[in-house]
């Protein structure tokens, strides 16, 4: 393994929300706090907090520990969640559906789900050749999750139905 690798392994185990958010859209407000944690200026270069999250001392996971769970009380404070911005997302797309009349997200969904359950009918009937087998395979992945992704965008995902059985089992404790 590289240090970079040594250092995200660090941060998954000490703190996976910071770790988690190092690697995305929060990436850079992550790795500042990240520094700040081992006592770091907040403009480290990626290499130097590399090495110093992958050589850290006791205190300084402590530190990271500390700072990982400020980072996810924070976070929830805002109401930042990756589940209310993938819903806020797909609000707003279904709203701007709504509102111009696209066209497009339909056909695409039809589209989508012709080549999805058209692709695994094929693969049911046809004896595919060795070296095709594996792209096929990676493009009936990729089309199976963009069809999962399309019928969450039209029906919604089973984030809403968890927080609505939470709800009712809140009611039903009263």
């Amino acid at each position: 393994m590289n240090l970079w690798d040594d250092a995200k392994q660090a941060l998954a185990t000490v703190a996976p929300i910071l770790g988690t958010a190092v690697g995305g859209p929060l990436g850079g407000t992550a790795a500042r706090l990240v520094a700040s944690a081992l006592g770091l200026d907040p403009a480290t270069p990626v290499p130097q907090l590399a090495t110093a999250v992958a050589t850290a001392s006791p205190d300084q996971l402590l530190a990271l520990k500390k700072a990982d769970a400020d980072f996810q009380l924070a976070l929830r404070n805002l109401d930042l969640s990756a589940d209310k911005l993938a819903v806020d997302d797909r609000a707003s797309a279904r709203s701007r559906e709504a509102a111009t009349h696209d066209w497009v997200p339909g056909t695409l969904m039809m589209l989508l789900t012709a080549g999805f359950f058209g692709l695994i009918a094929f693969l049911a009937r046809h004896d595919v050749p060795g070296g095709n087998r594996d792209l096929l395979n990676i493009l009936l992945g990729t089309l199976g999750s963009a069809w999962t992704g399309g019928v969450t965008y039209y029906f919604g995902s089973s984030v809403g139905s968890a927080a609505k059985d939470r709800a009712i089992g809140a009611l039903m404790r009263r």
